[in-house]
């Protein structure tokens, strides 16, 4: 505040908005969410009971809870760490001096642009047991005919191949950007050393890139738990037999659907408190061994 000795109330009125925001947006749902999961609501006369913490005795005793809750680490690790790796190996092809290589860029990245609605409305068509292009192309070469309307492994698989593709545009954008501010000369000072391309790779560039993983690891696994609400609900709606009804389904479904709003605000402040350790944990574990000086 000293920055301001002319205008005392000027830095506190430049920060206000956004405050302003996180406390209408994020502090007070998040109170309201912690408050509501230790009643019972009923819905029709909208009359709260306080129930203590039975909500979260039955979440956790709840195999369906449980089920969905294990889904969605396994998802949670596909999506972040696949996707990642996918996404920086199609940055390292792009970033090479090969002709049209900003074309290339270009028509990777474009996949964030999609609504996560429109990509799953997209990959339901292609893989549609029926009338599906790509259904058919698997089945002519493989034999094996995908139909994720019943097939649980099928489901989970192509939620996961979906969600990792809407996400590539964006993880392949920041990868780009972080590879060309790796200094060429660094590089070229390990390759005459005798390193290889692999050890360059590992010695010089990764290390450098260490920030930029770090804010697509934070990023990618709020992704997975809360954003790939959309793409669930239009390929799969949570089935078959619950195989993709992860956490943030299963909050919808128990709020929504049945009517259980104590329950589901239980559940959804166990997932912002696992999101919010998970998170700390990347970046405190990551920015210890993050490379910021160029």
């Amino acid at each position: 505040m000293d920055r301001f000795p002319k205008h005392r109330v000027l830095p506190y009125g430049l920060i206000f908005p956004s405050i302003s925001i996180i406390a209408i947006f994020l502090i007070y749902p998040f109170g309201q969410a912690i408050y509501q999961s230790f009643h019972r609501i009923n819905p029709v006369r909208r009359q709260l009971v306080n129930v203590g913490w039975r909500n979260y005795v039955d979440m956790f005793q709840s195999s369906e809870y449980l089920n969905s809750f294990r889904n969605s680490f396994i998802f949670g690790v596909i999506v972040i760490g696949l996707g990642l790796a996918i996404s920086l190996g199609i940055a390292l092809l792009t970033t090479q001096r090969i002709r049209g290589a900003a074309i290339y860029q270009i028509a990777f990245i474009w996949t964030y642009a999609m609504s996560p609605i429109i990509a799953g409305v997209m990959w339901s068509l292609m893989f549609d047991p029926s009338i599906g292009l790509m259904t058919h192309v698997v089945g002519n070469l493989t034999g094996y005919w995908i139909n994720f309307f019943n097939d649980t492994v099928a489901a989970f698989i192509l939620v996961s191949v979906a969600s990792i593709w809407v996400m590539l545009g964006y993880n392949i954008t920041f990868f780009v950007a972080g590879l060309q501010n790796v200094p060429h000369e660094l590089r070229e000072a390990a390759s005459i050393d005798g390193a290889n391309t692999w050890q360059v790779f590992w010695i010089i560039t990764f290390p450098m890139l260490s920030p930029t993983v770090v804010f697509l690891l934070f990023v990618n696994t709020i992704y997975a738990f809360f954003q790939s609400f959309g793409l669930i609900d239009v390929i799969t709606m949570g089935g078959p037999s619950r195989a993709t009804e992860f956490l943030i389904y299963k909050i919808y479904r128990d709020g929504f659907g049945r009517m259980q709003e104590g329950q589901a605000a239980a559940q959804s402040v166990v997932l912002f408190i696992i999101i919010a350790i998970v998170g700390a944990i990347q970046i405190y574990t990551s920015t210890r061994s993050a490379v910021y000086e160029r």
